[in-house]
């Protein structure tokens, strides 16, 4: 079991293995449209947080006026190379989700939902992932960090929100926005509930069976294994909620490497007597949510947020 003193150690080491980031100063917000659809309020707004480019972002909330603060989800979106797609995904869907988009579903189950295009994607095209890397790379950077600080900065936005209630922030991807979920969630303890889907990859056991090329660069953190497994990544979530949900042909999750996730993070929760807040659910499908994965995800955010 790890002590509260040593995850904090712990994520300032990760933190700092992310490169060299900017201070999180004060951001500047820019509405840019407001528009009421049938299930939901879309705000499209501008963020200004990084010191470096402006982040393009969707907000949905649900149409009913509502007086209480509501509970929200941090939606990451996938990569898939559909570098067009972004942040949209929320609205959208992609052919390795289920339909109706999470968007419209969250929106209906009473969450509000914050989604941004990350380095490279949607409104931030322009660059590929490649090019932002190499560039990231000559300054000091590293491109998974500046992703991963725009995230954080997201949860310092969704914390201003009069509307949003900051005790019960949750966060949630496919694949990449899997990754992105488990690693927001680790570094940054206002997230609450963490639900990851098809991508909860032990490190070593890619290396292992051969899986490096099934990612693009900006998965990479340079020293990273020196210092962090998956399974210790996801340790600093515990022992708050968290599942995760993968397929067991899956080439991106090794079907060892999942064990060895799944017996660390059992040990972790249950020291801290937590047991109920873990749950790794393994599917017979490949590298997509399912019906039952989607039924399960929001069973979970249900109990939990």
């Amino acid at each position: 079991m790890s002590t509260a003193s040593e995850k904090a150690r712990d994520r300032i080491r990760l933190y700092e293995l992310l490169g060299e980031l900017p201070p999180r100063d004060a951001m500047t917000v820019r509405q840019l449209s407001v528009e009421s659809h049938q299930s939901y309020r879309l705000e499209k707004l501008l963020i200004d947080c990084n010191g470096r480019e402006a982040v393009p972002a969707i907000f949905l909330s649900p149409v009913a006026p509502h007086k209480e603060r509501l509970p929200v989800v941090l939606y990451n979106h996938a990569s898939g190379d559909d570098f067009e797609l972004g942040k949209t995904e929320l609205l959208r869907g992609r052919a390795a989700l289920q339909d109706p988009p999470y968007g419209e579903v969250l929106v209906a189950a009473g969450y509000s939902v914050l989604c941004i295009d990350m380095w490279g994607f949607g409104e931030r095209q322009g660059r590929s992932v490649d090019a932002l890397f190499k560039e990231m790379l000559w300054r000091g950077e590293v491109l998974w960090g500046r992703m991963v600080y725009d995230n954080l900065r997201m949860v310092d936005y969704l914390c201003s929100r009069p509307d949003v209630d900051p005790a019960r922030i949750a966060t949630m991807g496919l694949s990449s926005g899997s990754t992105m979920a488990w690693w927001s969630a680790a570094l940054d303890e206002r997230i609450k509930v963490c639900v990851d889907l098809c991508c909860l990859t032990d490190y070593q056991a890619l290396i292992d069976h051969d899986g490096l090329d099934g990612h693009s660069i900006d998965y990479f953190v340079p020293r990273l294994l020196k210092y962090f497994s998956t399974a210790d990544i996801n340790s600093l979530i515990a022992p708050r909620a968290h599942l995760s949900l993968a397929g067991n042909y899956d080439p991106l999750t090794p079907r060892c490497g999942l064990d060895r996730i799944d017996r660390a993070l059992r040990e972790e929760y249950e020291s801290l007597g937590a047991a109920d807040k873990w749950q790794l659910i393994r599917y017979e499908c490949g590298h997509f949510e399912t019906a039952a994965m989607r039924a399960d995800v929001m069973a979970f955010l249900a109990r939990e947020l």
